[in-house]
């Protein structure tokens, strides 16, 4: 399966709408080849380190199937035209391809990128920026409930990569837990322990996500997403935005 590979750096969003709300979500495609090291590809940055970027969030796959998905969407839903276009590196993806989806990657997927070795860490948890990015309020929620998240990945070998390079599956150690399934688990399903309990046991799952299980279980209650899936107030979107 061929990889698109996408790049950028830290800007304001929009200096008019929201300022001051900076990110790296704006992303071009990169024509030549990059070295993907630990903390990612040459030349893309994370503007928040808190929340995006490390050694578990290197990389940010998303699949290239979703985007007419995305339109249908805002079609059926007679919604405006999104500030940005529904095509690969809208959704501040570093990699992007047709063929593999939440339904069939898994977490611990390892896989070869050029000379790179990458593996998948965790599903990717929205956040408000993304509501910022294509001007509808409620993007980010839509996103998590779908389950159309995309995944995070970790490198396990630094190389060089290049945009005519395959991505390869090299293993697949935990085959029953999807990215999809993962996501759901955390996200959309009733507390289950022994759902719970698989992503705690999971060596592969970033310690994040192991963390939000463990409390889960321990506490009974899930974490409140509503922080980081709508912003603060002064960053939300009115409903009809």
């Amino acid at each position: 399966m061929r990889i698109s590979l996408f790049i950028g750096q830290s800007a304001e969003m929009n200096a008019e709408l929201a300022p001051g709300l900076v990110s790296a979500i704006d992303k071009h495609e990169a024509g030549h080849p990059l070295w993907c090291g630990f903390s990612g590809l040459e030349g893309d940055e994370q503007s928040d380190k808190r929340h995006h970027g490390g050694p578990d969030r290197a990389l940010h796959y998303y699949p290239a199937d979703h985007y007419p998905w995305w339109k249908s969407w805002q079609t059926a839903l007679g919604l405006p035209a999104p500030r940005a276009s529904w095509q690969p590196a809208a959704f501040g993806e570093n990699l992007s391809g047709l063929g593999l989806t939440e339904a069939q990657a898994c977490i611990g997927d390892v896989y070869r990128l050029g000379a790179a070795l990458v593996q998948i860490s965790q599903p990717r948890s929205p956040c408000f920026k993304l509501n910022q990015r294509f001007g509808y309020p409620h993007l980010s929620q839509v996103m998590q409930l779908s389950g159309r998240c995309g995944w995070l990945l970790r490198v396990l070998e630094e190389g060089r990569v290049a945009p005519v390079d395959e991505l390869r599956l090299m293993d697949r150690p935990y085959p029953e837990l999807t990215v999809k399934r993962t996501a759901d688990i955390l996200f959309n399903q009733a507390r289950h322990e022994g759902d719970l309990q698989l992503l705690l046991d999971n060596p592969a799952l970033s310690p994040n996500w192991r963390q939000h299980a463990a409390h889960w279980l321990e506490h009974g209650v899930v974490a409140d997403w509503s922080r980081r899936l709508l912003g603060p107030t002064e960053y939300q979107l009115p409903p009809k935005a």
